[in-house]
């Protein structure tokens, strides 16, 4: 395994470690486990195109891992009611939508890599995650809402993205059969 790919590895395993930080109200603490794993995601890529070590494994691990990393802050913040439950739904719908056009794809021998208006939408979530499990700060001490614009912006980018993916994909559903 290249070293790409454990980075992305090390993101998965900071998943737990994040959660129960996180769940027994250790904010901060757990806010750095969830910034370091998420510069891997930006590590991880910019070792493997540099040093030309791009894989089959990177292209599905590397936006599954962001998403188990990021999904299981939404799902704790929905838990303690942070985020509403509602935004999570539209964002799961999302990435089970784009994983079943790559699943699809996949059978086909075809793998599809994250777009960049997904990249921007894992950028804005790693952003709004911070935000809200430090209740807006640094943005508190001058009273402006960054992590409901954050929160709002990567929800409107997930939609977007979203459209995007199955409209420049829309061929893998129809040699699906469909």
């Amino acid at each position: 395994m290249n070293l790409p790919n454990k980075l992305t590895m090390a993101r998965i395993l900071a998943v737990p470690v994040f959660i129960v930080l996180y769940m027994m109200g250790h904010n901060i603490i757990a806010t750095i486990v969830f910034i370091l794993a998420s510069l891997t995601d930006m590590l991880d890529g910019q070792i493997a195109r540099k040093r030309g070590l791009v894989t089959n494994f990177g292209k599905i691990m590397d936006p599954l891992a962001d998403k188990i990393l990021v999904y299981s802050a939404f799902i704790c913040m929905v838990q303690i009611g942070i985020v509403p439950g509602w935004m999570l739904v539209i964002i799961l719908f999302r990435e089970f939508i784009v994983s079943g056009l790559r699943t699809v794809a996949a059978a086909d021998g075809t793998v599809i890599a994250a777009g960049k208006t997904g990249k921007l939408k894992t950028i804005l979530q790693m952003i709004a995650v911070p935000l809200l499990l430090l209740n807006n700060w640094p943005f508190s001490y001058i009273g402006i809402p960054g992590d409901q614009i954050f929160l709002w912006a990567q929800l409107i980018m997930t939609i977007i993205s979203g459209v995007e993916y199955v409209y420049e994909n829309r061929g893998v559903f129809l040699k699906g059969g469909i």
